[in-house]
């Protein structure tokens, strides 16, 4: 990955985010793009003479300047290639407006305002579906990003898991082993449009070392299987293509994306 697009914004999972694109910087040789989205739509039912945009206009751009001369002081030391962009709007526009000349973005687990609350991220969910690069999402609990540990595939042969893994190969090509993984459903037919076979001689073709794994589901969720299985295998990334299903089912019902994202244990890499 030679080009990272690292989502700028004052929330407690920005340290390490910021961290996981120094990684994945150094290990790829590849530039990061600090993007500071600030969007002035403030909201004030009955402000019709904009008197209370106008008073927080001062405090929203005073905020602005001092995340970015922090950032700027703690990226300044380390020894990655780097540069800030500023852009007026909404994060999630601006993210989908630069992810074109990008080969991946980086954001936190929360949308904007929501830290500290669980529920998976809309912006997140919205970018892996839009985007013209794959998401990582970083919880704030991570500290490194070493590519060069194992990384766990969630494969269940849908098209999604496909594009996933393959744009996910720059990073899995330094990875020590690949785990395929699939979770085995008793009580449904198994839809394997892209068997995990087929996905290990692609992998083999880039002289990634992989191993297929089939798990059997339980009573657990399917998230929580793949994310056991990651975890016991000292995995520090997970790959899966981002909502295989409907997205108005995945809301409704639940999926296994929506309900890995809601608390995330690490680094999930996303593809749709």
């Amino acid at each position: 990955m030679k080009s990272i697009l690292l989502h700028i914004n004052d929330d407690s999972c920005m340290e390490a985010r910021l961290q996981i694109a120094m990684d994945i910087a150094r290990t790829c040789d590849g530039h990061i793009t600090c993007l500071q989205s600030v969007s002035y739509e403030v909201f004030a039912p009955g402000d019709f003479y904009g008197s209370a945009m106008a008073a927080a206009l001062p405090q929203i751009k005073k905020a602005a300047e001092e995340l970015k001369a922090k950032i700027e002081q703690d990226i300044a030391n380390e020894d990655v290639s780097w540069e800030w962009r500023f852009l007026y709007g909404q994060a999630e526009h601006r993210l989908l407006e630069q992810s074109v000349l990008h080969d991946i973005i980086i954001v936190g687990p929360h949308d904007i305002g929501a830290d500290g609350t669980r529920g998976a991220s809309r912006m997140a969910g919205e970018l892996a579906l839009k985007a013209a690069a794959p998401v990582l999402v970083v919880p704030g609990e991570t500290k490194r990003l070493d590519l060069r540990r194992p990384a766990l595939i969630a494969w269940n042969g849908a098209a999604e898991a496909c594009v996933a893994l393959r744009t996910a190969i720059p990073l899995l090509d330094h990875a020590s082993i690949v785990y395929l993984t699939s979770v085995a459903e008793e009580n449904e037919k198994e839809r394997f449009d892209f068997p995990a076979s087929e996905a290990a001689k692609y992998l083999s073709r880039h002289s990634i070392e992989v191993e297929i794994l089939s798990i059997p589901r339980g009573e657990g969720k399917i998230s929580d299987t793949l994310v056991s299985a990651a975890q016991m295998r000292d995995c520090r990334m997970i790959v899966m293509g981002a909502y295989g299903h409907s997205r108005l089912s995945e809301m409704l019902l639940g999926g296994v994306t929506r309900r890995i994202l809601t608390d995330p244990q690490m680094p999930i890499f996303l593809a749709h």
